[in-house]
């Protein structure tokens, strides 16, 4: 236990860092997994969101919330359409 008053405070201080840190995660996390079985773009977006807000507070690195966000992002994009090659004429030369 702390024995200072600083330190007391400091405790404090940073139990409640920690609930409101273990709050905003699991609001993430939970959204993740909604995001990922529903692949629906507003799931997307508020996972999204959350992931930018949790990065703000420092709660990982930003390059880790650019990471989640880009396979986020991945799951919203509709499936790419296959094209089919259409044979065209051959070309007359003139001479």
């Amino acid at each position: 236990m702390p024995v200072t008053q600083t330190a007391k405070r400091a405790l404090r201080s940073s139990k409640n860092k920690e609930e409101a840190n273990k709050l905003i995660s699991s609001e993430l996390e939970i959204a993740i997994r909604k995001a990922k079985k529903a692949k629906s773009p507003t799931s997307v977006r508020n996972a999204i969101s959350l992931t930018d807000r949790a990065s703000k507070r420092g709660l990982f690195h930003k390059n880790k919330a650019s990471r989640m966000k880009q396979s986020l992002a991945k799951l919203a994009k509709p499936a790419p359409k296959k094209t089919t090659k259409t044979k065209s004429s051959p070309k007359k030369s003139s001479k």
